[in-house]
């Protein structure tokens, strides 16, 4: 029997269990909807997985979940077990996390966090004592309905969940990483609706919906195939993230070219005029820069180089 999970969206298969292209469809056809409303899906369902990964509860019902692991500068979020509980899995955060998608819209999340030179990842229930949201800290226009924010801890309690080295080091950790390439994809194809359903005759327009067609194709393409990959060798961690590394890269350069020919096409009227529009363009170029760029591009290289090296007689 597939595992599922379940949470504030439809039921999604978990990765890696023979119906990843479903989990990714959806993912891709929440964020097609509504940008950030895609993402705070992807994010549940990523926590659900990796709860399922390392054994710990599963989410309850009405539960809405995030995952909070960017790190910024120090000072960084400090943990540590609680001294005055006899649960060694009752653990105290102190400081401050930034980037908290849903800080405002989610009932728990899972936070990494530091405790004595080592990152561990803790589980936190947000209407518990000692949380402070922060108000002006998101500039952007782009992905504000997400209530990205720094969250303040001021000791409050958490439960204990696994070393980071566990969560980071899981197969499943790339697959996660695809997962918010599907969200990228269905925000680049609510994007390129202003060209697809507004056709015009003149070549130039006609050129750039091409572009726009192939692009969408090969998107569409790369996360089946890296699907139909990750269900076959599920537990393959080297492969899940090369394959994670690819995927992310080609869909981001699908994404911004797909912004970029829509605007060339359509001019500067949905941009002005259409607020939909408008707000998912920004959505999408904020999103996307979730992406390491050059950096996951030099991990690419580095890995495949080392894979080669292992592969030389």
């Amino acid at each position: 029997m597939t595992p599922v999970i379940t949470g504030i969206g439809p039921t999604l298969p978990l990765p890696g269990h023979g119906h990843t292209a479903e989990r990714w469809r959806a993912l891709t056809e929440a964020a097609r909807a509504d940008i950030s409303t895609g993402r705070l899906l992807e994010a549940h369902v990523d926590a659900e997985a990796i709860l399922h990964d390392l054994g710990a509860r599963a989410p309850g019902p009405g539960e809405r979940w995030g995952v909070w692991a960017a790190e910024g500068p120090p000072p960084t979020l400090a943990a540590d077990p609680d001294p005055a509980s006899t649960d060694t899995s009752t653990w105290s955060l102190r400081g401050t996390k930034p980037w908290c998608s849903g800080s405002r819209g989610c009932t728990h999340a899972l936070v990494t966090a530091w405790h004595e030179g080592r990152r561990v990842l803790v589980a936190v229930a947000l209407d518990a004592p000692g949380i402070t949201v922060g108000n002006d800290d998101w500039h952007a226009a782009g992905m504000r309905a997400t209530e990205t924010h720094a969250v303040a801890f001021d000791a409050t309690p958490a439960t204990f969940i696994a070393d980071a080295e566990d969560y980071f080091g899981r197969p499943g950790f790339w697959h996660g990483a695809i997962g918010v390439a599907a969200c990228w994809f269905g925000g680049a194809q609510r994007v390129a609706q202003a060209v697809l359903a507004h056709p015009r005759d003149d070549d130039v327009a006609l050129m750039h919906r091409g572009a726009v067609d192939v692009a969408l194709f090969s998107g569409e393409a790369v996360l089946a195939s890296a699907a139909a990959a990750i269900d076959d060798a599920p537990d393959d961690g080297v492969a899940a993230q090369v394959l994670a590394l690819r995927v992310r890269a080609h869909i981001e350069s699908v994404a911004g070219e797909i912004i970029d020919r829509v605007g060339r096409s359509r001019g500067p009227g949905p941009l002005v005029a259409d607020v939909s529009h408008a707000g998912a363009v920004a959505d999408l170029t904020v999103y996307i820069r979730q992406s390491h760029a050059e950096r996951d591009l030099i991990a690419l290289g580095r890995l495949c180089t080392e894979i080669d090296a292992r592969k030389a007689p």
